[in-house]
């Protein structure tokens, strides 16, 4: 029975608490708007050049010794999704290396030989895969390493001092970088950017050697990456749409249990509050055996015959008890208002099904000298305390509708068992509807 109520409430509550999600109107809008992110950037950058590089031959390709000098560059980026971004990059300076390893020279000349090639400038369209934005717990990413590769096109002019190196003019060839590197997130606005590039020449003559393979040379720098758009606006290969997602979830999750707190809340003060006004109106406060609800004369003194609505008799007449004879046909009108009788689920509150059969009963007891004894009957559902007042309660509800049908209150007697006198196993559902019950006794 306990079971049944709560359930009941359940619903209640959750029908209440869609309805208030719906009237929210700011916040919970505004979370599923389209967000704005920052996808433009620009960077600068300065950093060592160099023509060694991880992947050179044992002999350090064309030139024994490197020789590191400064190169620098910038480069414009658009961040298209939070992984993969499309940058232009810029670079110039110098690349240079000592001791060639041409088969013609001597070892003094060999010691002697350099080569300086100076980068007029440079252009390459490279992929920025970024591979750290996929926070569970931070959804603006501070470390972010990523990767490049891309095809680009220099210009560029090769100086040497040795017999068999070149001094040609300004060439013009293709390249393909690859690099790799992090940035820091300084602010929602600034990146530091650490980076290593690779840069696979076309050319055999970068360095002013010919030699058997394609040139190359790196490029290690540092620098700082500058967000364009609004500040409010996360920067997009910083963002970790799982890190959201959680962060938004926790917060869906948090509105729900408030607002689901809240309907409890109201649902338990409305219990209270109709329980409350059940108790005043089957109360009998002045006792005389009507309830309030049907009392038409309350503040009866004590003693006080009354009629059926609660009104003193003008002239009460002698109550002489004769033999009472208890007919079949009597017995039926009982028989059919116990198999019509229906409470409101967990309430003592009658049907209005059940009124044609009672008002039967009610004109029996007028028209006869009969008493009426009604006994109610619980399962064991739920607690004693409770059971006994619910079985009690619904007979005094029968009784209370009885007299105010004009049944005389004092020979109508009310009694409630609780679940101590089942007629039937409490182990099944047939067997608890059985027990739930109240029983007419004609006497």
């Amino acid at each position: 029975m306990n079971l049944k109520i709560t359930k009941s409430a359940l619903v209640l509550s959750l029908v209440g608490l869609s309805s208030a999600l719906f009237a929210q109107d700011s916040d919970t809008t505004k979370r599923f708007d389209k967000k704005d992110f920052r996808t433009w950037s620009i960077g600068l950058n300065g950093g060592m050049l160099t023509h060694y590089t991880p992947f050179n031959n044992s002999n350090n390709g064309d030139y024994y010794t490197p020789k590191e000098s400064w190169g620098y560059g910038g480069y414009i980026k658009k961040q298209i999704t939070p992984g993969f971004g499309l940058q232009a990059d810029f670079l110039a300076g110098k690349v240079e290396g000592m001791r060639a390893n041409g088969a013609s020279l001597t070892t003094a000349q060999r010691d002697a030989s350099t080569f300086s090639t100076r980068i007029d400038w440079s252009a390459a369209l490279k992929a920025n895969f970024t591979i750290a934005n996929l926070s569970l717990n931070h959804k603006n990413g501070v470390f972010s390493p990523y990767l490049t590769a891309g095809a680009g096109y220099m210009s560029s002019s090769a100086a040497t001092n040795f017999v068999g190196g070149t001094n040609d003019g300004f060439q013009e060839n293709w390249f393909v970088p690859v690099g790799a590197g992090f940035k820091l997130g300084l602010s929602n606005t600034i990146n530091l950017d650490f980076g290593y590039d690779v840069n696979f020449m076309k050319s055999h003559n970068f360095d002013g050697l010919v030699g058997n393979a394609n040139d190359r040379f790196s490029y290690a720098h540092a620098g700082l990456e500058f967000a364009l758009g609004k500040k409010s606006s996360p920067q997009l290969q910083n963002y970790s749409a799982l890190a959201a997602l959680r962060e938004q979830t926790a917060a869906e999750s948090a509105e729900l249990r408030r607002a689901l707190s809240t309907q409890e809340e109201n649902a338990r003060r409305d219990r209270e509050a109709a329980a409350a006004k059940y108790a005043q109106e089957m109360g009998d406060d002045d006792g005389d055996g009507v309830a309030n609800k049907f009392d038409k004369c309350p503040g009866t003194p004590s003693g006080t015959v009354v009629d059926g609505a609660g009104c003193p008799l003008r002239a009460p007449s002698q109550i002489i008890r004769e033999k009472v004879i208890v007919t079949e046909a009597d017995r039926k009108v009982v028989g059919e208002a116990i198999k019509n009788l229906e409470f409101e689920l967990g309430k003592a509150t009658i049907k209005a099904k059940s009124y044609e059969t009672l008002n039967r009963v009610a004109a029996l007891l007028v028209e006869k000298n009969f008493s009426l004894k009604l006994a109610g009957h619980t399962d064991n559902t739920g607690s004693m305390a409770l059971n006994l007042r619910l079985s009690k309660d619904r007979a005094e509800a029968v009784k209370a509708y009885l007299v105010s049908q004009g049944a005389n209150p004092s020979v109508i007697e009310a009694t409630g068992y609780g679940p101590n006198q089942p007629i039937a196993t409490n182990k099944t559902a047939a067997g608890r509807q059985q027990n739930r019950r109240v029983e007419f006794s004609l006497f």
